[in-house]
């Protein structure tokens, strides 16, 4: 099986649940606790992708939330193979803020694979997203899960489908 090593950096708002969703993704686990990422934090799962005969390394980026995002974080961007935005479920303006980043991503570095994570759907009580803005929103990205950090809800199947996503590109880059 070939071995692929792939960049990809997850994006969004402050306190989406960019870093739960990578934890969740990378170690399958869970932490209430809210602690805010400073800079950058790198993180690696393998993901093996048979059909497509391929073992995907994922380098993940967790790039801090938009209360800090300038050039210095947009340089944290250069040379990913793919994106991942998140936005939270409970808080529409930050579906708003995803669109802002993928747009000046794609801008500055062109358009790569990407996938939007409308996020934390365990918490019902508060979640604000209608079927209609979910549409609209899968018009915008072509590929969004309701996922939840929390219980793991899509977070694994958002993943890999991002990886397959990015070996689908450099198949076809190659020809």
């Amino acid at each position: 099986m070939t071995v692929v090593t792939s960049k990809v950096c997850i994006v969004g708002d402050f306190a989406v649940g960019k870093t739960s969703v990578v934890e969740r993704f990378v170690n399958s686990q869970f932490s209430d606790k809210y602690l805010t990422t400073i800079g950058v934090k790198v993180d690696t799962k393998e993901i093996d992708l048979p059909q497509r005969g391929v073992q995907q390394k994922l380098i993940l980026w967790d790039v801090a939330g938009t209360d800090r995002f300038g050039d210095t974080e947009f340089a944290y961007l250069r040379g990913a193979s793919g994106y991942v935005f998140v936005a939270d479920g409970t808080r529409p303006l930050t579906m708003g803020t995803a669109t802002s980043l993928r747009d000046r991503a794609f801008e500055h570095y062109g358009v790569k694979p990407a996938v939007l994570l409308v996020n934390k759907h365990d918490l019902t009580g508060a979640w604000d997203v209608s079927e209609q803005r979910l549409k609209g929103l899968q018009a915008q990205f072509g590929s969004v899960f309701v996922t939840s950090a929390k219980t793991g809800a899509h977070v694994d199947d958002a993943l890999t489908h991002l990886a397959e996503l990015i070996v689908d590109r450099a198949i076809a880059d190659q020809q």
